[in-house]
């Protein structure tokens, strides 16, 4: 048998809480800034620390994956079993770059524990919500009397998420047989809040684009040209007027195509969130909701698809007037997409709209920079249900729902593997990712060890590959 008793569990964590946060300060204490050219040799230095803490864990193997830019960390550690599922964890040991003169109160990269709380670069994104895998597969194996995990336990720890993953896709594309799985469980996200646990199921893609108008070949002057030729700054903003209908829809031909709309259940687990509007609009520094017609905000955020401006530039922005017809105007869009939308569809939609709105003497370009897809896991999949059933164990109250707006490297993961994503995290809002003082509340670190040692077992005993 696999599952583990809770007692045991909180036995085995006894007295092993300061070993275990003293191990993950030292790796706190390394600046693996990926995004700084001179701190490449630190997120290497990283790496080799993560993948030496593992062997020490007990994975049998481990090992440091080069990639053209920053190296990632593999370890694997095969059940035994026949039967057992395989499971991939994902998550990364680069971050955000930090310094006492952004407004940290204490150093950013040496850790400190106060009232409770672990501060660090890194604290809750993502090393320690990495690092509690650890400890909860130890303790996993104590209270279940096993010498291997009751799945075939995979992890895969990047080393460029805080760079937006550039060589991530071709990692996992080139290593895709070490990485075939039945499941990935991805510990880079987080909860509702400190007393509201949930799971999210979702996560948005994401395509974004340049717009270029070319009219005038050279800024010309308005009195003696202007209203006798298009202007592309006037043709900007009529694109950007016509984007959104009088519902705030999104006016693209085929942009809806193949969104899974929402069921009436995850309407219904939604709205049990204890979501405070004017609260977030507070965090969000902004005045007024506005959006889609006919939907919250969070289904606005987390499952319906959007087409924000991200930028709009032209013409003259001296003091002053200039009076002229400039030359060429930009847009940048972006579109967060939802589950059952294609990426390159989107992208076709887009060149299509935009060409058929223009007039003659105006040319233009679209750059997109590549797309990040969508990921969904149904309520009811088995995996799924053994996550919200290992949190309930560990926190003992009811596991509610989210999405999340934004996009990241999992879908890459759901794409190459095809398989299931699902999102195990303890991290809260106040934890303030890539924000001045970073940290992790300690007792939910904690609760994240005991999620992952019920976790392994659960799975095992619930889920049939076969």
């Amino acid at each position: 048998m696999s599952t583990t008793p809770d007692s045991a569990v909180r036995a085995y964590l006894t007295g092993r809480r300061d070993t275990f946060l003293g191990d993950l300060a030292d790796w706190l204490r390394i600046p693996s800034v990926s995004a700084d050219p001179e701190r490449a040799d630190d997120v290497r230095r990283s790496a080799r620390w993560l993948a030496a803490k593992l062997a020490e864990t007990g994975f049998p193997t481990t090992e440091v994956w080069e990639t053209d830019g920053l190296p990632a960390v593999y370890a694997e550690w095969p059940s035994g079993d026949p039967a057992a599922p395989t499971v991939l964890v994902y998550g990364h040991h680069d971050v955000q770059p930090a310094a006492v003169e952004d407004g940290w109160h204490t150093d950013p990269f040496e850790p400190q524990i106060i009232d409770g709380r672990l501060y660090a670069r890194g604290a809750a994104d993502d090393k320690g919500q990495v690092f509690f895998h650890t400890l909860g597969v130890r303790a996993h194996l104590a209270a279940t009397g096993r010498t291997t995990p009751a799945v075939n336990l995979k992890l895969l720890i990047e080393g460029e998420e805080e760079s937006g993953s550039p060589n991530f896709p071709a990692l996992i594309q080139k290593h895709a047989d070490r990485l075939a799985c039945d499941t990935v469980i991805v510990s880079d996200t987080g909860m509702w809040s400190e007393d509201t646990p949930t799971v999210c199921t979702g996560m948005r893609g994401l395509t974004d684009c340049q717009v270029d108008l070319y009219g005038p070949d050279q800024d010309i002057h308005s009195g003696s040209f202007g209203g006798a030729v298009p202007n592309p700054a006037t043709e900007a903003a009529r694109l950007v007027a016509a984007l959104h209908d009088d519902d705030r829809r999104v006016t693209i031909p085929g942009f809806y195509d193949g969104v899974i709309e929402l069921t009436d259940r995850e309407r219904a687990l939604f709205a049990e969130l204890p979501f405070d509007e004017a609260a977030w609009l507070r965090t969000a520094h902004s005045h007024a909701t506005l959006g889609e017609t006919g939907s919250t905000t969070l289904e606005r955020l987390w499952a319906r698809p959007t087409a924000e401006v991200n930028g709009i530039g032209s013409g003259y922005q001296g003091p002053g007037g200039k009076t002229i017809v400039p030359s060429t105007a930009q847009l940048k869009l972006s579109f967060r997409l939802v589950a059952g939308q294609d990426a390159e569809a989107v992208q076709q939609s887009v060149r299509d709209w935009v060409a058929a709105r223009l007039p003659a003497g105006i040319r233009h370009d679209i750059t997109f920079w590549g797309a990040t897809r969508p990921c969904l896991t149904p309520l009811d999949h088995p995996a799924l249900q053994s996550v919200v059933r290992a949190m309930g164990r560990a926190f003992d109250q009811k596991i509610r729902f989210t999405r999340e707006g934004g996009s990241g490297p999992a879908a890459d993961l759901q794409d190459v593997l095809g398989v299931p994503v699902l999102f195990l995290g303890i991290s809260v809002p106040s934890d303030g990712w890539h924000a001045p003082n970073e940290k992790v509340e300690l007792d939910l670190l904690m609760k994240g060890v005991e999620t992952a040692a019920h976790l392994w077992g659960d799975l095992a005993e619930n889920w049939s590959t076969a």
